[in-house]
């Protein structure tokens, strides 16, 4: 995969992605109920978390999306800080789960990490998924994002070397696991797959160029980093492109 330089960004995107944090205020609120996807006509839509996230930071998003009418399933991932490929392993268990009990083909949502996961998930199990929204993902590089944050992940190796395996390891960053995943990340997309690319230039975290896969449709947005899955203008867009996958019942 072609080299990927770091990059530091500018102090007021910084503050700002402090901020978007607290728009996770809004997993706090009222439940709403599960959708049958055996009922609904809309995609059934499984959602993965970005890096050191779990399946709570998807909690506004998924809210927001039974709410459009959508059947929602969770990744299973606690913290997504394990290596790659078990990372892609556990969910595409998790899909054949989630499509069996579905009936069909399940649409994937994944934000940051969680969507380079699911272009990966998607090129190797095609016939289980009805599209792909990532969103502020970098997929044209693994480690397409700050500085900061690549000295982060090379400490997690470190760490992992001296007895916790739930971080990702050197093997992610420059051995097999990284070459593996990231030909896989390259690989040609399926043939009339749909796959739609959120990014926006405000990302603090995410290289956005990086989202530009060739393969995806691009639609840009005014949000920061962590908080896309919370903007309500990324919500409205994500039910509105979501509405346009087919999923064939089995």
């Amino acid at each position: 995969m072609t080299a990927w330089e770091p990059f530091t960004p500018p102090v007021a995107l910084r503050r700002r992605e402090v901020l978007g944090w607290l728009g996770y205020v809004r997993a706090i609120g009222r439940r709403v109920p599960a959708v049958d996807p055996r009922d609904s006509l809309l995609v059934p839509v499984l959602t993965v978390p970005g890096f050191l996230a779990g399946d709570w930071s998807m909690i506004p998003l998924a809210r927001h999306l039974r709410r459009s009418g959508h059947a929602t399933f969770t990744s299973g991932i606690v913290l997504n800080s394990g290596c790659t490929e078990m990372l892609l392993e556990l969910l595409e268990h998790r899909l054949e789960q989630v499509a069996e009990e579905a009936g069909r083909s399940v649409a994937l949502v994944g934000q940051s990490r969680g969507g380079t996961l699911c272009r990966m998930l998607a090129v190797r199990r095609p016939e289980l998924v009805a599209g792909v929204v990532t969103l502020a993902s970098p997929l044209l590089h693994q480690l397409a994002t700050t500085r900061n944050l690549v000295a982060q992940v090379e400490l997690m190796a470190r760490v992992n070397v001296l007895g916790c395996p739930w971080l990702l390891s050197a093997d992610c960053l420059a051995g097999g696991c990284a070459e593996r995943t990231s030909a896989l990340l390259e690989s040609p997309w399926p043939t009339g797959l749909p796959f739609v690319s959120v990014y926006s230039q405000h990302d603090g975290v995410v290289d956005w160029r990086s989202c530009l896969d060739p393969a995806a449709e691009h639609v840009e947005v005014i949000s920061t980093h962590n908080g896309m899955g919370t903007d309500r203008h990324v919500q409205r867009l994500l039910s509105g492109k979501l509405r346009t996958f087919s999923s064939g019942r089995n």
